[in-house]
């Protein structure tokens, strides 16, 4: 047996000198096997680091001791809620396995119910949905939804404080003395991306300054899209002094369109973002953004699903974090 194949029963078999059934009998803690006997298995089992495969562990106990983080996509935001996750997952006794539909289109409106269905069950005990489609569905096993589609449900949900956030962003702008400050916005069907636009639109009523609807564009925080729309908005003679991104992807990708145009950042147009991926530090120049605790909201979506797995009481499911400015290069007084 070469080091580094999958280990099987065979090969405890083999190696402690029984029969495969015997193996078998002391996985499932059968009778008809002495206790030395049993002793002995255990041992070379530890020894040669087998695992039962986590279906058979499933059929034998219903429990097979994984998390499942289903994501539509890896990208900025969800990689970074992966470290929370991770983070959190240690010492609990629980392994974490990602599942990622690639980003597919077709994939985009149902597509964890699709997924749970294959997972539940049999390879995972619980799940962690980020920015899932649908969040008012039982999906017989224990869920937690993080940056929802939708607004409230029953569905326990791990978000941050996206509209003030974006009123903090939009704030700093009209702070700095801009007026004609344009927004690149998220993806329509999410409530992140409404609740941020809203905060814009706020912000700006708040200062009595009126929103040109030429200056929203839909940026689908995709960077293409973005990209498309920021040179769409520094096109028009009449162009913004200022952007605000609904992620960092969009604020990114206008700084780099405003450099392809010969504009200066932040001499000749402010960028903000939101998110504070690490992208975000290492843009040129460095991304003033609004910070979501995106490792946080991993952490909390983990402890808050192994509660509810347990059965045991928590203070509440619908667990909102806030967030915060933080002013880097991108931004000036005009």
């Amino acid at each position: 047996m070469k080091p580094s194949s999958r280990i099987t029963i065979r090969d405890v078999a083999a190696t402690a000198g029984v029969s495969v059934a015997t193996v078998s009998k002391v996985l499932n803690a059968r009778y008809g096997v002495s206790a030395a006997t049993s002793a002995h298995v255990q041992s070379v089992i530890r020894e040669l680091g087998y695992e039962a495969s986590l279906v058979a562990q499933s059929l034998r106990n219903h429990k097979t001791n994984v998390i499942g983080i289903l994501v539509a996509d890896l990208e900025p935001f969800s990689t970074e809620l992966l470290k929370g996750a991770a983070k959190a997952i240690k010492g609990t006794g629980y392994e974490l396995v990602v599942y990622s539909a690639g980003g597919r289109t077709s994939d985009q409106a149902g597509w964890e119910q699709r997924y749970l269905s294959r997972l539940s069950g049999t390879l995972i005990d619980g799940a962690v949905l980020v920015t899932p489609t649908v969040i008012d569905v039982d999906y017989g096993t224990a869920v937690v939804a993080v940056d929802p589609h939708a607004g409230p449900s029953g569905l326990p949900t791990v978000d941050s404080d996206n509209l003030n956030g974006a009123r903090l962003g939009t704030q700093h702008l009209l702070d700095l003395g801009h007026r004609r400050i344009a927004m690149i916005t998220g993806r329509p069907d999410l409530e992140s991306s409404r609740q941020r636009e809203l905060g814009f639109r706020e912000a700006m009523g708040d200062a009595g300054v009126p929103v040109d609807p030429d200056l929203i564009q839909v940026g689908d925080y995709d960077p293409d899209s973005s990209a498309a729309a920021a040179h769409l908005l520094l096109s028009d003679p009449d162009r913004p002094t200022a952007i605000f991104g609904a992620n960092d992807v969009s604020a990114i990708a206008a700084v780099e369109v405003a450099a392809s145009m010969g504009l200066r950042v932040p001499d000749d147009l402010s960028v903000v973002g939101f998110d504070n991926v690490p992208e975000a530090a290492l843009a040129s120049p460095a991304l003033t953004t609004v910070e979501q605790p995106i490792h946080a909201m991993g952490q909390h979506a983990i402890e808050l699903l192994i509660k509810l797995m347990h059965g045991a009481p928590v203070d509440t499911t619908h667990v909102r974090l806030t967030t915060r400015l933080v002013v880097r290069r991108s931004t000036r007084a005009v």
